[in-house]
């Protein structure tokens, strides 16, 4: 997802922030920007909680399956774009507390949209896709968060490819071909494993931009939409190659 700020100068990826105080300074610097990040994985993982715990209610409920073929489906596989369209361009205009409500109403909504998951896969494999993916996550976020490598490019490359995921999709979808769509969750693992290393990398300098401003507290929420849609992304992609059909 794209910054809400201009870099300053001084400030881009790779780049060390001007600090004043030597040591202490730095110290304060990386003790504020552990906190930060801390945040941030904080609600992402709370998000994802949330998500999985709707998704299995809804699903055991009985509630999922009489949805789903009607009309209403339609309501829940696209809500979750409508909360997300709103974050993105309302930021500037919102109160913290109605970005983080926001946030907390997209997890629910995305959980509902999820719940067919349980309708289609055996618990096993939900189970054996969120492993693989939580610690493919994990790895990946340390990589972005650790290398001193610019992963902009990547970044770029990898924003390129999900629009290519998504007209491949919709390709396959009125004319279905099986390579292509054997293709698919392969490319859509690496695409999101990509923009995983690059958003904990982005996340992490835009903090030189952000501390102290009124924006921090939204920023986190962003931050952790952009990682949750990479992890719930990368887990739907691994359960389609590794998922057991009921």
């Amino acid at each position: 997802m794209a910054n809400w700020n201009d870099p300053q100068p001084g400030s881009g990826f790779g780049a060390s922030p001007s600090l004043n105080g030597g040591a202490v300074g730095r110290a304060d610097y990386d003790a504020g920007l552990r906190r930060h990040m801390l945040s941030i994985y904080n609600y992402m993982a709370s998000g994802v909680l949330l998500s999985g715990v709707v998704a299995m209610l809804f699903a055991r409920s009985g509630m999922a399956a009489q949805v789903f073929g009607t009309p209403l489906q339609w309501v829940i596989i696209l809500a979750p774009l409508g909360f997300v369209l709103a974050l993105s361009f309302g930021i500037h205009k919102m109160q913290t507390t109605t970005v983080q409500a926001l946030f907390w109403a997209f997890c629910t909504v995305m959980g509902l949209s999820l719940s067919t998951i349980f309708l289609v896969y055996t618990d096993a494999s939900i189970a054996t896709a969120f492993f693989a993916a939580a610690a493919s996550f994990a790895g990946l976020s340390l990589v972005g968060y650790t290398t001193k490598k610019d992963l902009t490019g990547l970044g770029t490359f990898m924003t390129m490819g999900v629009i290519g995921l998504i007209v491949a999709t919709l390709i396959n979808m009125i004319w279905p071909m099986p390579g292509l769509a054997a293709a698919i969750p392969f490319l859509g693992v690496l695409i999101f494993a990509g923009l995983t290393a690059y958003d904990t990398q982005r996340l992490k300098n835009e903090y030189a931009v952000l501390r102290g401003t009124d924006f921090a507290g939204k920023a986190v929420v962003m931050g952790a939409l952009s990682l949750y849609l990479d992890f719930i992304n990368m887990f739907q992609f691994l359960l389609s190659i590794l998922g057991d059909r009921r």
